[in-house]
């Protein structure tokens, strides 16, 4: 049974805000290492970018989309409570901003179909 205070959304938002940010964490090198091939080795860019057309890649870059727009959502949701007031109404929009992070992800997943 979790407590009280972790059954509150503010919580889940940022666990999630927290886990997000670990995971993009994870995945700058990887990025900075495709990059890297853009400069120093154009065949192998090639055949990487030929890797990126597979299904579970595209899953798997929906979910990073799904997890920038969901920190980015969380980043200002904490600026949102540094320079505002708290009020009842920030359930309301810890939800519609994990609503929109998904939005987001899916939007991009129907972009690459």
């Amino acid at each position: 049974m979790l407590r009280p205070s972790r059954q509150h959304a503010g919580y889940w938002a940022f666990l999630l805000h927290r886990l997000s940010g670990l995971a993009l964490a994870v995945f700058l090198p990887a990025h900075f290492l495709v990059l890297g091939l853009a400069l120093e080795r154009q065949a192998a860019l090639d055949q990487f970018l030929h890797w990126t057309e597979l299904a579970p890649v595209k899953l798997a870059e929906t979910l990073l989309v799904c997890l920038l727009t969901l920190h980015l959502a969380g980043g200002l949701r904490l600026l949102a409570l540094e320079f505002l007031p708290w009020t009842e109404r920030h359930k309301a929009l810890i939800t519609a901003a994990f609503g929109v992070s998904l939005f987001g992800g899916l939007l991009f997943l129907l972009n690459t179909a």
